[in-house]
């Protein structure tokens, strides 16, 4: 497929891509571990030289090319691997949010998933301390919000539920805001994972998991009717059901979208297909999102360049996209109205 989408001008599409650059924006699906730089991956697997993944970052592209969502999980895995004492996880999560400040990103709510380290011996304590002290360094230095989204890791089994809800609920840091599942979904029911979400529930934190994205509508409607999720992420099969899109529409139940990663993941076969028109379309709140952006090549302005290219917008509607993510956010209502304000101001630069 070409960059550009039919009429597009070399001239447009470069102004979009200025645009999209200085717009200030809210991420709302992006995963810790995933985010790591190919600096900060070579940096680590330096540190760890035990491990299979490469040290040299120009060999992390081909590392990085996935045969399907499978093999995607295991490379991720090894990643995950790195990730040994608090020291890594302190400094990865710091070098993601200057990643992220580059990128105009003023809020993001990251995928955290706790139980990958606390079981490969970080203690719970020390990790909490870790990603606290980054978030904190990073607000105050780099001028990024940080919000935790801590996430089961549904290959690990109702073992890592039980102890994610442990984590999250006993150990409750400061940034914690909601409650996820992530992993493969073929062969991983969602309502298995009631009990834990009802508490995390139950203690205030927000229902996010993923569905949807390699199985089809069906573990959407679970996520709803089981797990009480408020947003969904990915959602990408949605598309194949009317009745949900409407239900989505209706109830203003965000989708998490994450064009690159899906193509990446072959849990679409390619841009051209992505079911973003049919999802905006029936009037569901769509979110754009970057999800694990080194491993697929990406990063959050490149997936607002693609979308806007896939929907056909013009500035006002990227700025609207931009707004989607804020409305959809666990900001609080404050922090939602001034980000929401300065998009707009950046947006009235540019008329």
């Amino acid at each position: 497929m070409s960059d550009l989408a039919p009429g597009t001008s070399p001239a447009a599409a470069g102004s979009m891509d200025a645009f999209v650059a200085g717009l200030p924006k809210a991420e709302l699906h992006v995963h810790h571990v995933g985010s790591a730089s190919p600096r900060i991956v070579a940096e680590l697997a330096a540190r760890h030289p035990d491990s299979a993944v490469p040290d040299d970052p120009a060999a992390l592209a081909e590392y990085f090319t996935f045969r399907d969502f499978a093999h995607f999980i295991d490379v991720y895995l090894s990643v995950v691997d790195l990730i040994r004492d608090a020291e890594d996880v302190r400094l990865l999560t710091f070098e993601v949010a200057r990643d992220m400040a580059r990128q105009n990103i003023r809020y993001a709510e990251l995928t955290v998933t706790p139980y990958s380290s606390t079981h490969r011996g970080i203690p719970g304590e020390a990790f909490m301390e870790a990603i606290e002290d980054a978030r904190k360094a990073a607000e105050a230095e780099l001028g990024v919000t940080l919000r935790w989204c801590f996430d089961i890791p549904g290959e690990a089994g109702l073992q890592s539920a039980e102890e994610t809800t442990r984590l999250a609920l006993g150990l409750q840091p400061e940034g914690l805001v909601s409650f996820g599942l992530g992993g493969p979904e073929i062969g991983v029911p969602r309502p298995q994972f009631k009990p834990y979400f009802d508490q995390a529930r139950a203690a205030g934190l927000h229902s996010v998991p993923h569905a949807g994205e390699t199985t089809g509508p069906e573990t959407i409607w679970d996520a709803l009717r089981e797990l009480g999720a408020e947003r969904i992420g990915h959602g990408t099969s949605a598309a194949q059901d009317r009745r949900l899109l409407e239900h989505l529409a209706e109830r203003r139940i965000p989708l998490e979208v994450c064009p690159t990663s899906n193509i990446a993941t072959r849990a679409v076969r390619v841009l051209d297909e992505h079911p973003i028109r049919d999802m905006v379309a029936a009037g569901v709140l769509v979110t754009v999102n970057s999800d694990d952006p080194p491993m697929f090549g990406t990063d959050l302005n490149t997936e607002y360049a693609v979308a806007a290219r896939l929907l056909g917008l013009d500035r006002a509607g990227v700025a609207a996209l931009a707004k989607n993510a804020v409305e959809a956010s666990f900001m609080d209502p404050a922090g939602r109205a001034r980000l929401a304000a300065e998009i707009d101001a950046y947006t009235a630069s540019w008329s």
